[in-house]
C-alpha cells in the first residue's frame, strides 16, 4: 500500500515510541525482503501524552479529544504548547501548561500589533528612502533568529528551543524598539528604527508560519478570539469586565484601594489580568493568579512546644509566565 502512494522510497514514517520494536522493526524487515528498493529517509518517533502526570486512557476518565480543549482554548495556543516540548519526549497536558501557551501566543501577537501599529504612519516612507538603513543592532538580531532557527529544526526539530529562546529574544528587541520610536528622535534615526521594526516582524513572521503559529488571520482578530476563549474560561462577558472597570477606577477615585485591589485580584484569579495605562485601564488574558487563603492556626500549633518547630504548608507556587516583566500587569 505505501509502495502505491508513496513508491518504495519516501522521507518520513511516523508512530508512537512503542512502535519501534517489533512493529516498525518488523516493518523494515518485511520490506526489505519485499523489494530491495524500499526504505524511509527519517523516522519520527513521537512521546507518549500523558494528563497531569498519569497515564491518559478513558478507564481513568482523564481522556480528552482536540475538540474538547479548543472549545477552551485557542488552537494556537495548544499548538504552542505541543511546540514547547520536544516530540521524542513525553507530554504532559495540564491546565496551566496550556495556560501558560495561551498567555504566550497573545504576547506574540500583541507585540506583532503593537509594531505594526507603530510603524503605520512611516513604513511607506521607509521603505522608498534609499538613505535609510537597518540599525546594526536589528541585523544582528534578524541574523541570529534566522540562523539559530535553521540550526534547532536541523537538530531533530529541537521546536523548544525556538519558542521559548530564540523567538522570545526577537519579540523583546521588537518591544524595545517600539518603545525607542515613540520617543523623541531624529527623522533619520525614526525611520531607521521603522524599517529595523519592518524587517524583524518580516523575519519573526517567517519562523511562525513554519511552526504552523501563524495563521491567515490580522493580529486584531487573533487577539480577540483568544480574548473570547479567555472570557468563556472565566464564565464572564466583556461588558461585566468593563462594568469592574468603572467600580475599581471609582474606588480608587475615593481612595478604597483595598476594594481596587480587591476587584483587581478577584479578576486575575479568573484568568483576566487589568492593565493601567496613563489615565486608561484595558484587560488582558493572563495565566489565572491562585490567590493564598487565610489560614488560622489550631490551638495546638499557637501553644506549640517550647523550642519546637511549627512546619507550616508553602503557599502553592504560580506557574511560570513566558511573559517578560514589562509586560505583565
Amino acid at each position: 500500500m505505501s509502495a502505491y502512494y508513496l513508491t518504495h522510497t519516501f522521507d518520513i514514517h511516523g508512530g508512537g515510541m512503542d512502535l519501534i520494536f517489533p512493529h516498525h522493526e518488523n516493518e523494515i524487515a518485511q520490506s526489505c525482503a519485499a523489494c530491495s528498493g524500499s526504505k524511509v529517509n527519517y523516522w519520527i518517533h513521537n512521546g507518549f501524552v500523558t494528563a497531569n502526570d498519569e497515564k491518559m486512557s478513558k478507564s481513568l476518565g482523564n481522556f480528552f479529544t482536540i475538540r474538547e480543549v479548543t472549545k477552551l482554548y485557542h488552537p494556537l495556543a495548544l499548538r504552542h504548547f505541543l511546540l514547547g516540548t520536544h516530540y521524542r519526549s513525553p507530554v504532559n497536558y495540564s491546565i496551566s501548561q496550556i495556560e501558560i501557551s495561551s498567555e504566550a501566543v497573545f504576547y506574540i501577537y500583541q507585540t506583532l500589533q503593537d509594531c505594526e501599529e507603530s510603524v503605520s504612519s512611516l513604513k511607506e516612507e521607509s521603505a522608498t528612502n534609499a538613505k535609510v538603513r537597518i540599525s546594526p543592532a536589528a541585523q544582528e538580531c534578524i541574523s541570529k533568529l534566522h540562523k539559530e532557527f535553521e540550526a534547532k529544526l536541523a537538530d531533530d526539530l529541537h521546536t523548544p528551543s525556538i519558542i521559548n529562546a530564540a523567538l522570545q529574544e526577537a519579540l523583546r528587541f521588537i518591544n524595545s524598539s517600539v518603545n525607542t520610536l515613540k520617543k523623541k528622535q531624529q527623522q533619520q534615526q525614526q525611520l531607521s528604527t521603522v524599517k529595523s521594526l519592518v524587517d524583524l516582524e518580516k523575519q519573526v513572521r517567517e519562523v511562525l508560519d513554519v511552526l504552523g503559529l501563524l495563521p491567515s488571520l490580522s493580529y486584531a482578530e487573533v487577539l480577540q478570539q483568544l480574548k473570547d476563549k479567555a472570557l468563556k474560561r472565566a464564565g464572564l462577558t466583556e461588558a461585566e469586565i468593563f462594568h469592574a472597570i468603572e467600580e475599581r477606577t471609582e474606588a480608587r477615585k475615593n481612595k478604597e484601594f483595598s476594594r481596587s485591589d480587591q476587584i483587581r485580584s478577584d479578576l486575575a484569579a479568573k484568568g483576566i489580568a487589568l492593565m493601567d495605562m496613563g489615565k486608561e485601564t484595558v484587560w488582558r488574558p493572563c495565566v489565572p493568579v491562585q490567590q493564598e487563603q487565610p489560614r488560622v492556626p489550631a490551638q495546638q500549633e499557637k501553644l506549640g512546644a517550647p523550642g519546637e518547630q511549627q512546619n507550616h504548608p508553602r503557599p502553592a507556587e504560580k506557574p511560570q509566565s513566558v511573559v517578560p516583566a514589562d509586560k505583565q500587569q
